[in-house]
């Protein structure tokens, strides 16, 4: 009789947990693999940030991406759930209150679908949205929105730039990389503070740390929140945005970013074109993975030097020419790009991937050694804007170093001179120098270091 009791108590036990966790109720242990809900319960029990992993109606990730023109449109993603098979950009010139809500032009984005499944995450399917706002004209400031029927993003502002009547300028970070939303939004926010009105900003690669986690994207998106919608963008990959020589599924669809390099490396390797200014990505992890594709880039480099040069050119790509690190080299990269940086007189190369900071001009000897060679003309830097720290080495190619530091880099373009200044996440300033073009001969190289000891450790 008591075993029967027990029995008895047991089954109604059972039947009382099973209840109360339903089969359809998120967070439930026992939630079917088939059920809608199944994916966001997991990001639960994972302790996930639902709402910057899971789309909805509402756009999200929105983003601004300069285009190859860049004095007359700009370009713009963000990402919808699937409930949402179109979506526009409306976009208006600003007036002084609400006028410009009765001339805004509406422009109809492309749309692709997006899958992600990670092993033991959550499966993520989005709409991304892309689409280019043209026919505009320098100097002057925009507003836009995106969205479709009821569900629209706020009002965003943005500046077009005018290079012929004042500087270029942009923010530089490196890698980023890991505790985005917690340890790198600080440096993104802090440069904004620093220098608000810039034409974009430059990524040298290692956005996150796994290349198809969708959380860590939705990290570095929320990190830069409006910012990212306000000021564009360029990035070139790094090391991590591939796996297995295979690029991020996120990255095209949720960039938009200029597809005029080599076949195959759109939107990847690229070029970029200002009146007195020409930026070019090149694809690190390519060129060290891949014998064609460092074939293609090393000629559409020259080509487009060759063809189409500017008063300056900066160059970034993901590994560093010369290294920050002690246990680091890239020689391979070296042998076959850097003929073709000394031939058109390069200004200046951006890089990451190291997570240190360092910066020189550099020369060949015909011994094989690199001296350090304020002549040269090409200046060589390295820097990390994320918390990930690697050690720094006393090569004495730098002529500036720091360890353990997160910083941002600020250059602007003036005639003839450009202006670098790096700061760190508290604002300190750390470095500067200034670059000043010679007829005829390399840049003159004025170096502004603030008198501060040097960050070793």
């Amino acid at each position: 009789m008591i075993l029967k009791k027990t029995l008895l108590l047991l089954c109604i036990s059972y039947f009382s947990l099973t209840t109360h966790f339903s089969f359809s109720q998120p967070g439930s242990p026992f939630l079917d693999q088939n059920s809608p809900t199944y994916s966001q319960d997991m990001a639960l029990r994972l302790g996930m940030d639902v709402k910057l992993l899971f789309p909805s109606a509402t756009p999200d990730r929105i983003i601004l991406n300069l285009t190859a023109d860049p004095l007359t449109s700009v370009a713009v993603n963000w990402r919808t759930d699937t409930t949402k098979s179109s979506s526009f950009v409306e976009v208006a010139e600003a007036t002084h209150g609400p006028q410009f809500i009765a001339n805004v032009r509406s422009i109809k984005a492309t749309t692709e679908q997006l899958e992600v499944a990670v092993p033991d995450e959550p499966t993520v399917t989005a709409h991304y949205h892309a689409a280019v706002m043209d026919q505009l004209e320098t100097g002057k400031k925009y507003v836009y929105r995106v969205g479709e029927g009821e569900q629209w993003s706020e009002w965003f502002q943005f500046d077009m730039p005018d290079p012929e009547n004042q500087s270029l300028s942009l923010l530089y970070f490196g890698d980023a990389q890991t505790n985005v939303k917690s340890l790198w939004s600080r440096v993104i926010r802090e440069a904004y503070k620093t220098m608000p009105k810039i034409d974009f900003m430059l990524h040298a690669g290692d956005l996150i740390n796994r290349h198809n986690r969708d959380i860590e994207w939705g990290e570095w998106f929320h990190a830069g929140s409006y910012i990212h919608a306000t000021v564009p963008s360029v990035m070139t990959p790094g090391n991590h945005e591939y796996k297995d020589v295979v690029l991020s599924p996120q990255w095209r669809p949720q960039f938009n970013l200029p597809a005029n390099g080599p076949k195959g490396l759109e939107e990847t390797c690229y070029q970029i074109n200002y009146p007195n200014l020409k930026l070019i990505s090149l694809d690190a992890e390519q060129i060290d993975e891949s014998e064609h594709y460092r074939e293609q880039q090393l000629q559409w480099l020259d080509s487009v030097l060759t063809n189409d040069p500017r008063k300056w050119t900066a160059i970034t790509l993901h590994y560093p020419f010369y290294s920050t690190n002690p246990k680091r080299d890239n020689p391979e990269l070296r042998k076959y790009f850097k003929p073709i940086v000394d031939k058109h007189k390069v200004d200046i190369v951006l890089q990451g991937h190291d997570h240190a900071y360092g910066r020189g001009m550099i020369s060949n000897l015909s011994t094989g050694k690199n001296v350090v060679a304020g002549s040269s003309g090409t200046m060589y830097v390295v820097s990390v804007s994320g918390p990930k720290m690697y050690e720094v080495s006393d090569d004495p190619w730098m002529e500036r170093r720091a360890g353990n530091t997160q910083l941002f880099q600020i250059i602007s373009i003036e005639g003839d001179e450009l202006h670098y200044q790096a700061f760190t996440a508290t604002g300190e300033l750390y470095d500067a120098f200034t670059l000043k073009k010679q007829e005829g001969k390399p840049n003159a190289l004025i170096n502004k270091i603030p008198d501060t000891p040097e960050k070793k450790e």
